[in-house]
């Protein structure tokens, strides 16, 4: 088999600030035609770096040495007008974030025809045509409709979806995809993976596929490169891999998964949160008078209590409504139906009184890169919440208790003057689960919260959101497109589609013995 990306003896060192951060160290490896080839690791191991010094995508802090030939041709320190050819073209990329690739002021369709046109030349009609094909090949519902619609307008899944849209639209002959179903439930991410193993096998695609999610490399990788610290330190066919890991790193991913159950909840445990028929509509307008022509039915008839010490794990597809329902709960989104927090109804809450219960309610967002402001320090971001809340005159003490609930996250109390660029992600997330704890709530959200971390990384955040469960009572909503950690962590379950909730028990019911076809097949995508 002919090699289409041969790397060779490739390193990456930063200069910045007169210090020298070695990122890769003499890596090598070859990616052959029509073959997927996955890159495994931690954050921090250079499997983004690798990726991108492939097409000298880098900054010009970068010093990259050794070789990287695609078709042959020489990548590392190639002029402009190869890389301008090469790019997009016949190398296309996926990221992890989308929102981060598409620009929030163009159409989808916008976007999409600008690469088209650039690189192939296709136009009018034709290139719309192509565009539906494309999203509906992704899994964009109603393409048709959606071509007009601006990043905002997507959930987070289905931007992903577009993004890889957008990288298949030239048909390239090698796809680097960095973390492209990691935003992405369990049913959408196995459409995806069937539609790159399709792609791959009708039109000889090669694929370099950077991932944490060792199920996904079981599934479609040919070969397995396995990296720590910026080298390779195992590489082999992923069946022997996975059966036979010889480096102990190797031996550590591999062990590492969200396993057991959440202490049982007394019977006498106090209802923190309860909803009765909650419903959240959004009305459609158009014209220039605003006229409501229909809604989008995000939430439909949504009854449930949530008790201290419990977990409850809502699933379902993006889109279906798990978000929009959390936000309904803590009363940040207007809706309909009873909320009863504490027991106290809040439907007549006015704003005042309800700034007041906040503390006691907090929320843990799944890019803690992106709700951290890269202005403050941890300390300052920890704290916030306590000035807010009339906690924090004194900044001897705050200081004080920024330390304790950084230990109390696993984070070293001596970085707490430092920004979030500074941390790895799974500290930050920690820094964001600490920002939620300080106010000692009684209720937390927490939206995918562990989607975004490495496998090791995901196994401490579990046993930490137990732990603190454990110490304070906490009542917990886990909304999550990962099913294993879903049972790892959840009394009761429900399941949504589309706005309504198809089927709800406790763990054991829904895992074991699901009752609806829908709930059936999120599991089966993820057996």
């Amino acid at each position: 088999m002919s090699a289409v990306l041969q790397v060779k003896n490739l390193s990456v060192s930063f200069h910045q600030d007169g210090q020298v951060n070695q990122a890769v160290r003499n890596v090598s490896f070859e990616v052959g035609r029509g073959e997927t080839v996955a890159i495994v690791g931690e954050s921090g191991s250079g499997k983004s770096v690798t990726a991108l010094s492939t097409v000298s995508l880098l900054g010009p802090s970068a010093e990259v040495t050794g070789s990287a030939r695609f078709d042959g041709q020489e990548m590392v320190g190639a002029d402009n007008k190869l890389l301008r050819k090469v790019r997009g073209n016949d190398i296309s990329f996926i990221f992890q974030e989308p929102m981060t690739s598409l620009n929030p002021l163009h159409t989808l369709e916008k976007q999409l025809r600008e690469s088209m046109e650039l690189h192939q030349g296709v136009t009018g009609r034709e290139a719309r045509m192509r565009i539906v094909d494309l999203l509906h090949k992704v899994g964009i519902r109603d393409p048709e409709t959606r071509l007009g619609d601006y990043p905002h307008q997507l959930s987070g899944g289905q931007r992903q979806r577009v993004m890889i849209a957008m990288a298949l639209a030239n048909g390239p002959e090698l796809l680097i995809a960095d973390e492209p179903t990691t935003a992405l439930d369990v049913t959408i991410q196995a459409q995806i993976l069937d539609l790159l193993a399709e792609l791959k096998e009708a039109e000889g695609l090669s694929l370099l596929f950077i991932t944490h999610d060792l199920g996904i490399v079981r599934r479609i990788a040919d070969r397995v490169c396995v990296m720590k610290d910026g080298e390779i330190v195992e590489t082999g066919r992923t069946a022997e891999i996975f059966a036979n890991p010889r480096h102990a790193y190797t031996q550590k991913l591999l062990a590492a998964e969200s396993t057991g159950q959440p202490d049982p909840v007394p019977d006498t445990a106090p209802v923190v949160a309860e909803t009765q028929n909650l419903k959240v509509w959004f009305p459609i307008q158009r014209g220039l008078l605003k006229r409501t022509v229909g809604h989008v039915k995000a939430v439909n008839d949504a009854t449930f209590k949530v008790r201290a010490g419990e977990t409850i794990g809502l699933v379902g597809e993006s889109g279906s409504g798990k978000t929009t329902l959390a936000l309904a709960l803590m009363r940040l989104i207007h809706s309909e139906g009873r909320i009863t927090f504490d027991g106290k109804d809040l439907r007549h809450f006015s704003t005042r009184n309800l700034r007041r219960l906040r503390s006691e309610m907090q929320i843990v967002f799944q890019d803690p890169f992106g709700s951290l402001s890269p202005r403050m320090s941890a300390m300052q971001i920890i704290a916030e919440g306590l000035g807010v809340h009339g906690r924090g005159d004194d900044p001897r003490p705050v200081r004080k208790m920024v330390a304790e609930v950084m230990e109390e996250v696993g984070l070293d109390p001596g970085t707490m003057d430092r920004y979030p660029h500074e941390f790895s992600g799974g500290q930050r997330q920690r820094i964001a689960i600490a920002r939620a704890m300080i106010l000692r709530p009684k209720l937390v959200v927490l939206d995918e919260p562990t989607s975004a971390l490495d496998m090791t990384v995901q196994v401490q955040i579990v046993e930490l959101l137990r732990e603190l469960q454990r110490k304070y009572g906490l009542a917990y909503l886990f909304i999550s497109h990962d099913l294993k950690v879903v049972r790892a962590m959840s009394h009761y379950v429900m399941v949504m589609k589309q706005g309504d909730v198809v089927e709800a028990g406790t763990a054991d019911q829904v895992f074991q013995n699901p009752r609806t076809d829908y709930a059936r097949t999120l599991l089966e995508a993820v057996a």
